[in-house]
C-alpha cells in the first residue's frame, strides 16, 4: 500500500530522509516530502531542486537566502506558530543549527521563478468553533496559499492541530488537487484515524498519507492525544486549489445553530 506510509514510526535519522518523491512510481502526487534533521553546530548549503519549502518543526536555527538571514526557534509544533521559508528552484539556502533541529521539506518540480519568502507570522484559526458542540474544533494554520504567495508557486502549505478525541478536516471534503498529510502526536503512543475515500487508516507518530482527487479525508484523534499534521497541496495546471468541496450530506454541521441529538440527561446536568 502506497497511500499510507508507515515505515518511519521509529523516527528519522540525522540528515535528509525523503518519504515521497516528485516521481513516485505508484500513487504519485508530484510532491516530494521529507524530514531533515541537523545536529547542533551543523551547517549546510542546499540548492533547491524545484520549488521548495523548509518548515521548522523543532530546534533553533539560522536560515539565509542571499543577504537575508532569519534566526528561528520552535519548541512545540502544538503550541507555537510555524516558521517557514519558501523558494523557487535554483535558490541556495544556507542552514545553521544552533541546537538539534528538525525541518520538514516540501518540493515540487515547478521551475517558474518567484521571490523567496520567509513566513514568520501565521494566523492560528479556531476552525469549527461553535459547531456541533465544538466536536470538530481544531487549529488551522495556513502558512501560504494563493492569498499570500506568488502566482507562479505551485504549493500550498499549512498545519492542523486536532484536539484530543475530536475531529478535523470536517465535515468530510475533497478536491481535485493532490495532497499529503504528515502526522505527529503529543505522546509517542498517540494515534488517530484518517479517512481517505473509502479507506480508513490508523495513523501513528511519523506516518504520512497521500490523498487524491475526490477522496473525502476527515480525521479524528484518539482521546487523550493531540494530533498534528502538516498538509501540502499541489496546484494543478489551470486548476489551482481554493475552497474544497464539502460532502453534501454532512454540510449541515457547518451551521453554528444546527440542531443535533445529545442525551437529555446530560443536557439537564444529571
Amino acid at each position: 500500500m502506497t497511500l499510507h506510509l508507515a515505515n518511519n514510526r521509529n523516527g528519522f535519522p540525522a540528515g535528509m530522509t525523503w518519504v515521497t518523491k516528485v516521481d513516485d512510481p505508484e500513487d504519485n502526487t508530484g510532491i516530494a516530502f521529507g524530514v531533515y534533521r541537523m545536529k547542533a553546530g551543523e551547517t549546510a548549503e542546499q540548492v533547491a531542486d524545484g520549488e521548495t519549502a523548509w518548515l521548522l518543526m523543532t530546534g533553533s536555527a539560522a536560515l539565509s537566502v542571499g543577504n537575508v538571514t532569519k534566526e528561528w526557534t520552535r519548541g512545540s509544533i502544538f503550541d507555537e506558530s510555524p516558521k517557514c521559508i519558501h523558494v523557487p528552484g535554483g535558490t541556495t539556502v544556507r542552514l545553521r543549527a544552533e541546537t538539534d533541529t528538525e525541518f520538514t521539506v516540501y518540493r515540487t518540480a515547478n521551475t517558474r521563478k518567484f521571490e523567496p519568502k520567509f513566513y514568520e507570522t501565521v494566523a492560528n484559526e479556531h476552525r469549527g468553533k461553535g459547531q456541533v458542540g465544538d466536536t470538530c474544533l481544531r487549529f488551522v494554520r495556513t502558512i501560504f496559499d494563493r492569498t499570500n504567495s506568488d502566482p507562479n508557486a505551485e504549493l500550498v502549505l499549512g498545519e492542523v492541530i486536532t484536539m484530543p478525541g475530536r475531529w478535523s478536516s470536517y465535515p468530510p471534503h475533497h478536491h481535485a488537487q493532490p495532497e499529503i498529510y504528515h502526522y505527529r502526536f503529543t505522546e509517542p503512543q498517540g494515534y488517530g484515524l484518517a479517512e481517505n475515500g473509502p479507506q480508513v487508516f490508523r495513523v501513528k507518530q511519523y506516518d504520512t498519507v497521500k490523498i487524491f482527487d475526490g477522496n473525502d479525508h476527515a480525521q479524528t484523534a484518539a482521546p487523550g492525544y493531540g494530533m498534528y499534521y502538516a498538509w501540502v497541496i499541489r496546484h494543478l495546471p489551470n486548476n489551482p486549489y481554493g475552497i474544497p468541496d464539502f460532502t453534501e450530506e454532512h454540510k449541515w454541521v457547518m451551521d453554528k445553530n444546527a440542531a443535533f441529538w445529545f442525551p437529555k440527561e446530560l443536557k439537564d446536568g444529571n
